[in-house]
């Protein structure tokens, strides 16, 4: 499958990755993907059990390589690990003024992760730099790759380049995908490409063969069905999942490309996920709101509820200068009927980045979370460019209150304890030696 730029980078995220990676150097709600959605799903303490988990394993992690382990635990139980460190214990167990550094490096380390996990949680999950998803800022950009022309199992082609895009990778009800393929020699010039069979099916899965008979799809370089330009090299398809034998399927779709160029062959292939019949629709008209509220600058969109359960949503919102500001999101449980959902653009934030308003409010997309089950969601079509442009606030209409939770609170406690049981051990060791 290409490579997925911004949402994209994987089809099919699983319902049980960690909320986010937090560790010394903390760059807070990753990716990919990565995805702090995926663990809020129906059960909130499991989730809160493996938010918890999340973060102590990465903060162990970067501290046991650095020697020291600051896990929150209880007073005083702060331990070392790895090699380097074992052998400052074993040292220090022997000699005060070895103890003496160790318990000065824990102290300095257990204040590091303090500090860092304070800034890091100081705006909510929900509201977030756009600097820090950079690769979730243009989710409807085309998913592009280029690569050498091979076929499975056999030696890439020493000579020729394929180059392939597919406008989108989710699909929902009614929308189409338009796929590209061309061949290139390594000066960049177009080469003469054939296309001599190219399906659409439902892909093998777990060993069970596709429920579908797989549909044939012609590419062509003549000016149809989606290929914008006759004759310059290009040829080009455009699918239509619900028309073309995918309208009750939902999950994957696999289009595979069979290719000649003289006298070589090669495959490619693209994945869509599709959902055929969506589980909330958007209102048809004044679909989004802004409120100023609680000192922050709250977007709500309007959707009628078809099927109750965690709606996960998230929009983009740039500056007045066009430029990526945040990462917006929704993640809770929703009931049937004519309902809102909120995107809170935190009021810190604003505060401390000042951006130039008026605010755009754009790209917004939505799914049903549906964990432990194959396919894990179900799409909402996307609200696709602009879906709203703010009023112009002064600063002064938001708050400079950092964010807090009972999890912050107890997180910040913790890790509080750990500092000031370091800083206990330290000044005995001190008083031991007389200093």
């Amino acid at each position: 499958m290409p490579n997925s730029p911004d949402d994209a980078s994987e089809l099919r995220p699983r319902a049980k990755r960690g909320r986010w990676a937090l560790a010394l150097v903390l760059l807070v709600v990753a990716g990919a993907s990565g995805s702090w959605w995926v663990t809020r799903d129906s059960s909130g303490d499991n989730a809160q059990a493996q938010r918890r988990a999340a973060l102590r394993a990465s903060s162990d992690a970067a501290a046991a390589a650095n020697g020291v382990g600051l896990t929150p635990r209880q007073p005083g139980i702060v331990t070392v690990g790895g090699a380097k460190a074992d052998a400052l214990e074993l040292t220090a167990s022997a000699d005060p003024k070895a103890q003496f550094a160790l318990w000065s490096q824990r102290l300095a380390r257990a204040e590091d992760v303090l500090e860092n996990y304070r800034k890091q949680t100081i705006y909510p999950f929900e509201s977030r730099p756009a600097r820090e998803h950079a690769d979730q800022m243009y989710p409807n950009r085309p998913v592009t790759e280029e690569r050498r022309l091979t076929n499975p199992g056999q030696k890439p082609s020493a000579a020729v380049r394929i180059r392939t895009s597919q406008e989108r990778i989710y699909v929902v009800g009614n929308e189409t995908v338009l796929f590209t393929v061309s061949a290139l020699d390594w000066n960049g010039n177009t080469l003469p490409l054939a296309v001599t069979r190219a399906t659409a099916e439902d892909p093998p899965l777990d060993g069970k063969p596709s429920k579908r008979n797989s549909v044939a799809l012609a590419f062509n370089d003549e000016g149809a069905n989606g290929d914008l330009v006759a004759g310059d090299g290009v040829v080009s398809v455009r699918l239509s999942p619900e028309t073309q034998g995918f309208g009750g399927h939902a999950g994957t779709i696999r289009v595979s490309v069979y290719l000649k160029v003289g006298e070589e062959t090669g495959f490619a292939f693209f994945d869509i996920f599709y959902t055929p019949n969506p589980p909330a629709v958007w209102a048809a008209s004044n679909v989004a709101r802004e409120a100023v509220e609680a000192g922050s600058l709250n977007f709500y969109l309007k959707a009628q509820v078809r099927e109750a359960g965690r709606y996960v949503v998230t929009g983009r919102i740039d500056d007045a200068k066009g430029q990526p500001f945040a990462l917006v999101s929704f993640n809770d449980e929703v009931t049937v009927g004519p309902r809102e959902f909120r995107l809170n653009l935190f009021g810190k934030l604003l505060v401390d980045e000042k951006p130039n308003f008026p605010l755009t409010l754009r790209d917004v997309d939505a799914f049903l979370l549906k964990p432990d089950v194959d396919p894990d969601r179900a799409l909402m079509p996307r609200l696709q460019g602009k879906v709203l442009v703010s009023k112009s606030y002064p600063l002064t209409a938001f708050s400079e209150a950092e964010w807090n939770s009972e999890e912050r609170e107890r997180y910040l406690a913790e890790y509080g304890r750990d500092v000031e049981s370091a800083r206990a051990h330290l000044e005995h060791i001190r008083k031991t030696m007389g200093q």
